[in-house]
């Protein structure tokens, strides 16, 4: 039985729910790199790196190339790098929507709206 489409949606975002896997998709954007560059801009240990890097190969979202005694990744598909920039975006209007939010706030008369009972200490 094939797995439902919202099933492997979720599992791909699961992949993507690690900092490491997201760094190293990030550091992709700009080309295919060896694991030592990938390594000294994260900086980890090389046996985290490798699980992580496993993870993302296995899920095809990196390729991963021998280059003498050097292994190579690139990202599978530019879909990838499109992918982390629309997260950028998202997590972009998101802040900026917080901080209008914050601004409203923080301006003096915005508690006309406050219900009865709150206090500045008593609700976070």
């Amino acid at each position: 039985m094939p797995v439902p489409l919202y099933q492997a949606k979720a599992e791909f975002f699961r992949t993507l729910g690690h900092p490491v896997r997201i760094r190293v998709l990030e550091l992709l954007q700009d080309g295919p790199r060896p694991v030592r560059e990938l390594l000294a801009a994260i900086e980890i240990e090389p046996s985290n790196l490798s699980q992580q890097l496993a993870v993302l190969r296995r899920t095809q979202l990196v390729t991963a190339t021998r280059e003498g005694n050097t292994v190579v990744y690139a990202l599978s598909t530019p879909d990838v790098a499109e992918l982390l920039r629309a997260a950028r975006r998202i997590l972009t209007e998101l802040i900026t929507d917080q901080g209008a939010l914050l601004t409203e706030l923080r301006a003096p008369g915005s508690d006309a709206g406050a219900g009865a009972g709150t206090t500045r200490t008593g609700n976070r």
